[in-house]
């Protein structure tokens, strides 16, 4: 790939987000319901290949359990107000209701309550009584604290999950976080991200993670462009990390890391090209937060908006669409790809004539951006 001159001293590689580029048929055609959208990660295998995001707007204990009953994974945020707060309702509701202009500066007084293990543990119990699998997250500063927690209570995934996560983070003040070590005496399967390069995926993916996130703060809550400089278009950071899990692969002999976009998938049609260019599945946020059921009341936000030095993100309205089964499973009666987001991949695998997810990676895909004519 040529790179393009920004000016005498730099040179920058063209890269591509989800909007730039489009899937092709190929010869053959498939019936929608010959489709395959399971998806295996270590012992546990989901009926679609969706996680939903670890943000109080998306994930309560009761959408966790729903979401594990629509076949996805609901990972509950262990730093939110449901760990916060005896009663979080009453939180959430204050927090849809605040005027914009204090918004970041009450939520940042809202998520400095301490954080109480009891509640790690009930709601993680809550959401294992219900029967579906138990998922939750925590940043990469909280981990080494809250851990033992967690495992203690009963995962069956864990997600260390932070804007950019690196398995050499380095810092002069405190010990930082030993992934390989940490992940090898873990008796769960560990999922970590968010990266965005090959080279930083493929140093997770040597830690030993079942799966790597790729993103880096590119929701539609996030200003983390506006703020840090900061982008990573999503197409070419999925490409890049798929090709980091081909190459460990061969490696490790061959040892398989699940690959997980996370950010720019506002609708299906994003998410149909995130498997396209190598995800094995997606974790949603504000995509699900349109769900009239989500905690989040027609409102998005994630742990940036909250940050207490250096906020990164932004409340935003998202409105609410349907009950969060129609949102996954539909039926739709908007033609705008937010509502029936399976059904839409079930359709587009079988236009182009793949059985499963795995062959859906090989998809013709051409560059072809909205804007052009």
């Amino acid at each position: 790939m040529s790179d393009i001159e920004i000016g005498r001293a730099k040179r920058a590689r063209r890269v591509y987000a989800f909007d730039d580029i489009a899937i092709v048929p190929s010869r053959r055609t498939r019936d929608p319901q010959d489709v395959s959208i399971t998806w295996t990660i270590d012992a546990y295998t989901f009926e679609t290949p969706v996680l939903a995001a670890p943000m109080d707007s998306v994930v309560s204990p009761t959408t966790a359990i729903e979401i594990g009953r629509l076949g996805g994974l609901g990972v509950l945020d262990l730093e939110g107000v449901w760990t916060r707060y005896d009663d979080p309702e009453a939180v959430l509701a204050e927090i849809r209701s605040l005027p914009p202009a204090t918004a970041t500066k009450r939520m940042q007084e809202i998520y400095a309550e301490p954080i109480k293990p009891e509640l790690i543990v009930s709601r993680l119990a809550e959401i294992r009584a219900a029967g579906v699998p138990v998922a939750g997250a925590l940043s990469p500063q909280r981990t080494q604290e809250l851990y033992k927690t967690v495992v203690d209570a009963g995962v069956d995934l864990f997600v260390i999950r932070g804007t950019t996560v690196s398995a050499e983070h380095v810092s002069k003040t405190v010990e930082p976080l030993n992934l390989k070590k940490f992940i090898y005496e873990l008796d769960v399967p560990v999922i970590v991200g968010g990266a965005a390069t090959y080279t930083a995926a493929l140093h997770l993916m040597r830690t030993g993670a079942a799966g790597v996130l790729v993103g880096f703060g590119g929701g539609a809550a996030s200003t983390t462009r506006a703020s840090l400089g900061i982008h990573a278009p999503m197409a070419t950071a999925v490409a890049d990390v798929a090709g980091a899990r081909r190459d460990y692969m061969d490696e490790s002999g061959g040892r398989y890391v699940h690959v997980i976009a996370d950010g720019g998938l506002g609708t299906s049609g994003d998410i149909v090209k995130a498997i396209a260019v190598g995800a094995d599945a997606v974790m949603l946020g504000s995509t699900l937060a349109r769900a009239t059921d989500a905690p989040g009341g027609g409102w998005h936000w994630g742990a940036e908006a909250h940050h207490p030095e250096l906020p990164r993100g932004n409340r935003v309205e998202v409105g609410s669409l349907a009950p969060l089964a129609e949102i996954m499973h539909g039926p739709s009666t908007v033609a705008d790809g937010r509502v029936n987001l399976m059904g839409a991949l079930r359709r587009s695998m079988a236009t182009t004539g793949y059985s499963d997810l795995k062959e859906f990676q090989r998809v013709e895909v051409v560059v072809a951006p909205y804007t052009a004519n």
